[in-house]
């Protein structure tokens, strides 16, 4: 379907969906988020994706929400909106998502970002929350995700003061998986989102299931999980061609079923 505010490519199983409205840094309003959880879910249906990368165009992944649309609002519009509920949907995509983050990634640009299960970033890329320097607070995500992402203290730090950190620090303390020449980021996630999309994909996604069950619960309750989709991928035919490959010293030819 034609889409306004993002464009959406395919190649080898990769999918890139690129925010598109550079003029304001990608910011993200209503109908941005409507077309990104359409396209994202799209693929999920179609079944030939087997990884997703986004990013965005120009100098930016995304450098916020679009403050415009939320100027005039009351506490209960904003209740009674569904602005969260997109967010909860992209949560439950099952298929691999991987951030390549091109510039700034502030506000609701670091939720999304942090949304998805990688990030590979530019070296000139930049993570903040600066919703503080408004007189809110991040709502989508960044008091949650960051501070299991990087910690307490340091979480603390960029969400009180609103400070951005570098892709470097990001690096750091774990936020992103790798920093890499700007020009070249886009082609990185594409280049690890194919490296996963080869291997077997109801192998990918409960791996990626069990990976995110480790915040919903405690270690016991993620252990249990892991050990029932541990056990139920020995009901597969990946599973079987993933061993005899390995045996008998080839490269395995996954059917994702």
């Amino acid at each position: 379907m034609p889409y306004q505010n993002i464009t959406v490519s395919t190649e080898d199983g990769i999918a890139v969906v690129t925010l598109n409205r550079p003029d304001v840094l990608n910011a993200l309003n209503q109908a941005t988020m409507d077309e990104l959880v359409s396209a994202l879910e799209e693929f999920e249906r179609e079944g030939s994706v087997r990884c997703i990368v986004l990013t965005g165009a120009g100098r930016a992944f995304a450098a916020g929400a679009d403050i415009k649309e939320m100027a005039g609002a009351s506490a209960p519009e904003m209740l009674a909106g569904y602005r969260f509920q997109q967010w909860e949907r992209i949560r439950k995509v099952t298929t691999p998502l991987i951030a390549a983050v091109n510039g700034f990634a502030l506000g609701g640009g670091c939720e999304l970002a942090m949304l998805c299960d990688m990030i590979v970033a530019a070296e000139t890329a930049q993570f903040g929350q600066p919703e503080i320097n408004l007189g809110i607070m991040p709502g989508a995500g960044g008091t949650q995700r960051l501070t299991r992402a990087i910690g307490k203290s340091r979480a603390m730090e960029m969400v009180l003061t609103g400070r951005p950190i570098s892709a470097r620090q990001a690096e750091a303390c774990g936020l992103v998986s790798r920093v890499v020449p700007a020009e070249t980021v886009l082609d990185e996630a594409k280049r690890l989102a194919k490296e996963i999309a080869a291997k077997g994909a109801v192998a990918v996604r409960l791996a990626k299931e069990a990976v995110l069950k480790a915040f919903d619960t405690h270690l016991e309750g993620g252990l249990d999980y892991e050990r029932k989709c541990f056990y139920l991928l020995f009901a597969t035919e990946d599973r079987s061609e993933g061993i005899a490959a390995f045996l008998e010293k080839r490269r395995p030819a996954f059917k994702g079923r």
